[in-house]
């Protein structure tokens, strides 16, 4: 085929082979495919496959394997998902450039017959990232186009080309992210319309002058081991905790606390700029004011779950700094060993890069079946959006209608919420244990706003379970 022909395919699984004449001097290349709806643009993390995320999570599209010479995608035409019109199958060359790849050429195969439904070979010079082609919807049937365009900027210059924004690298920030495949100074991508770039990490807005009189504060054992400044934030928001309950109707509540992070790649930008360690602080009053014992449940969530030690608020700064940090994995580098991991710290190369609520939904439900308490449990849910598992998540939320907790979504800014947003409204339950609201900049809000926001439908929730016989 010639650059820009195009054919019909009518086998309905096909392999993409990219291959090369591998020898001494010659740069590695790696296959890779993005998923692209009718915008020309990703919708989430997910759908970029690639060697550290080798399979879409519909199935229809997946890193095959590589031989030396040779790298392959396959992609069942007919599992690929309604709203997705494109599959752009791409390359990159690590340690050089295409110029130096001797070879370079496209098969297109029929998975089932083995039939070569299409060849290509392409010419390149100074490119490190390229475009060999793509297989698009036309009609209701498949074509596969030839493309061959290629990219200086490398795999970060193709990827924002298709609705990815690419950050600095994050391994010179003070705070730390769970960051998404394997550690590297790569660049690390985040599907978002369009972004600023990094900003120096920035704290949360200070806490307000709250005057003494009001609600009880609880004192928890670990407190006076924090910093000065800690201290007295900490100090300010439990108080400001207890007013929000007091305008519900609340005093002397207790409950258990469980904190979830989204560590997806769109959330880069909330890790290197501070955000997510703010917002960790912050939530650290609420277990501190409600909890008994001001101890907190956490999970760091992207295609996998991962549980994060508890919060033990003498140990806040530690875990911090442990936990909510930056650089130890980028989304186009290779996988390594970890540098410098810690006791206790996740591996977050086993996290990856995906949008998968409904399992870290599933684990922090199992988990309070397995550990009873006798108070409510309430779940404080960060994420920015990116939702595509609506009836998965909506099937896990629904079932945990009849258990102790209650589930409140905070949107970080970004859109596409889906089934978080709308389950507020879906009827058939005998309580409403979900409620959601999205912010533009959490760091602007202020603690007063923040946790009359976090704590609006929680006591609410309480009475209905009680009256439905779900709580005590």
């Amino acid at each position: 085929m010639n650059k820009g022909a195009n054919v019909a395919v009518e086998a309905t699984r096909v392999r993409a082979v990219l291959g090369w004449s591998a020898g001494p001097g010659v740069p590695d290349v790696d296959a890779s495919a993005l998923l692209l709806t009718a915008g020309g643009r990703v919708r989430s993390d997910a759908d970029f496959v690639f060697y550290n995320q080798p399979g879409h999570p519909s199935g229809a599209v997946r890193h095959h394997g590589k031989r030396p010479g040779a790298d392959t995608v396959e992609v069942d035409l007919g599992l690929l998902e309604r709203d997705i019109e494109r599959v752009v199958l791409c390359a990159s060359a690590d340690g050089g450039t295409f110029g130096q790849v001797p070879g370079l050429n496209l098969r297109l195969i029929d998975a089932v017959s083995g039939a070569e439904l299409a060849h290509f070979a392409m010419a390149a010079g100074t490119e490190t990232a390229f475009v060999s082609g793509e297989l698009y919807r036309r009609a209701g049937a498949w074509k596969f186009r030839a493309v061959g365009q290629g990219y200086a900027s490398g795999l970060a210059g193709l990827a924002t080309d298709f609705g990815i924004s690419v950050d600095d690298d994050p391994g010179t920030a003070t705070t730390a992210a769970p960051a998404r495949s394997a550690a590297s100074p790569a660049p690390v991508p985040r599907p978002a319309p369009a972004a600023p770039g990094p900003r120096a990490p920035v704290p949360a807005p200070p806490a307000p002058a709250v005057q003494p009189q009001g609600p009880a504060v609880r004192m928890v054992k670990g407190e006076e081991q924090l910093p000065p400044d800690m201290r007295e934030r900490l100090s300010l928001r439990k108080r400001q905790v207890a007013v929000s309950l007091s305008k519900q109707g609340v005093t002397g509540l207790t409950a258990r606390i469980v904190l979830v992070l989204d560590a997806s790649g769109s959330m880069s930008a909330h890790y290197t700029r501070g955000t997510v360690r703010g917002v960790a602080e912050r939530m650290a009053a609420v277990a501190a004011q409600l909890d008994d014992d001001g101890q907190m449940q956490a999970w760091t969530f992207a295609s996998q779950p991962a549980r994060l030690p508890d919060l033990v608020l003498g140990e806040l700064p530690e875990w911090l700094r442990l936990h909510v940090r930056v650089g130890q994995l980028s989304l186009f580098g290779r996988k390594k060993p970890p540098k410098g991991l810690e006791p206790g710290q996740v591996d977050m190369r086993a996290v990856g890069i995906g949008n998968e609520e409904q399992k870290v939904i599933a684990e922090v439900r199992a988990y309070v079946r397995a550990h009873p308490v006798p108070d409510p449990t309430l779940v404080l849910f960060f994420s920015d959006g990116g939702v595509y598992r609506n009836a998965e998540i909506e099937r896990e939320l629904r079932a945990a209608v009849e258990e102790p907790l209650f589930w409140q979504f905070i949107g970080l800014g970004r859109a596409q919420y889906g089934v978080l947003e709308r389950f507020d409204t879906l009827p058939g339950r005998r309580v409403d244990n979900v409620g959601f609201f999205a912010v533009d900049d959490i760091d602007t809000i202020s603690d007063p706003e923040l946790y009359d926001r976090l704590l609006s439908e929680f006591p609410s929730w309480i009475r209905a379970a009680r009256q439905a016989g779900i709580l005590r």
